[in-house]
């Protein structure tokens, strides 16, 4: 449930407002009833706005108390009569469009405060060039001729290395640190990401690892989010590229070199290693491994889990270890299920 303290309560709005803002229909009226708060699906009260999305909650639909649901027209007959039905074609979608509007301060990471503006116990570089509207919390570092944006928010204790480009209306979280980089507007990276630290590059041998210098830069384009603690290296010999709108989860590893395609989702603790490609739309699960200079194709699927060790058609779906069709890969795990059977059954 939202929590007062971090989340501000909203102005009530009625049914109708909420159907306009989602461009939802209401089948059966109740376009007046009015909505003070949002909740989850069983537990939600009376003046509260719900969803329903995954057919596996079905049946907490019939218990809900809230006053209004966010549901696709397949459901929508089994909205209880209580509760007024707010059809829509991608529910979660549709979710997300208005919690946007009724908690804006939610789709950024919150700062340390809300005041606007430079932070006298923050650290600007002479050189340093900052449009107006930024802000730089106490705490920060902004290096020698480093760039920001109007509308940029640098949280406590970020470090923005000398030279580096920020876009404008981006979020920079605490702690980060960002060096070698270009990025572009309406970036966020959340507290603790790394970006810009040389990859891992060592001419090994018996005589000890020599370390290679890495002199790539980060490009990191439009819209693109990153979550915490993720690492981004700078390129060995070329850039590093992260594509717009490509959404990042926490705990990953970008290696140097890698290029990594428009509107990808990447899930938590996935490493890549350097030279990899993802091309546009390629979805990776949490925990999966891609081997340095493979290709995965534009729209492809990666099973969580899962280690890619070769190029990836576009539009395939692959999983495990190593990666495979997933039809072969069900087919493999049939075979040594069965084989498993008839072994325990015979030495039963």
């Amino acid at each position: 449930m939202s929590d007062p303290v971090f989340f501000p309560p909203f102005r009530p709005l009625t049914v109708d407002d909420i159907a306009a803002h989602v461009g939802g229909s209401l089948p059966r009226g109740g376009g007046d009833a009015m909505v003070s708060g949002v909740g989850p699906l069983d537990e939600a009260r009376p003046g509260q706005l719900v969803f329903l999305d995954n057919p596996q909650y079905v049946a907490s639909l019939a218990e809900t108390e809230a006053t209004a649901c966010l549901v696709a027209e397949k459901f929508a007959a089994k909205v209880p009569e209580h509760v007024v039905p707010i059809v829509v074609r991608e529910p979660y979608r549709a979710w997300g469009q208005i919690l946007s509007k009724l908690y804006p301060d939610a789709v950024r990471p919150v700062g340390a405060t809300r005041e606007a503006g430079i932070s006298p116990q923050a650290r600007i570089a002479a050189t340093a060039r900052l449009e107006d509207g930024v802000s730089v919390e106490a705490g920060a570092v902004v290096g020698e001729g480093a760039e920001i944006g109007s509308g940029t928010r640098i949280a406590a204790n970020a470090v923005i290395a000398a030279g580096v480009r920020i876009g404008r209306d981006c979020d920079i979280g605490a702690n980060v640190s960002i060096q070698y980089a270009m990025i572009g507007n309406r970036v966020i990276l959340h507290p603790g990401v790394c970006v810009g630290q040389d990859g891992f590059g060592f001419a090994m041998g018996a005589g000890g690892h020599l370390k290679v210098p890495q002199i790539g830069r980060v490009i990191i384009q439009d819209d693109v989010e990153i979550g915490a603690s993720t690492t981004v290296d700078r390129g060995a010999n070329r850039d590093t590229i992260i594509g717009e709108g490509t959404k990042i989860d926490n705990q990953v590893q970008v290696g140097h070199n890698v290029v990594i395609g428009r509107h990808c989702v990447i899930v938590a603790q996935v490493g890549i290693s350097g030279s990899a490609t993802l091309q546009d739309y390629v979805a990776i699960g949490g925990q999966s491994g891609v081997r340095g200079h493979v290709t995965v194709g534009m729209g492809a699927q990666i099973a969580a889990v899962s280690v890619v060790e070769s190029d990836v058609p576009p539009g395939a779906r692959y999983g495990g270890v190593p990666a495979k069709p997933v039809k072969q890969w069900f087919r493999e795990l049939a075979v040594l299920r069965k084989l498993a059977e008839k072994r325990s059954s015979s030495t039963d």
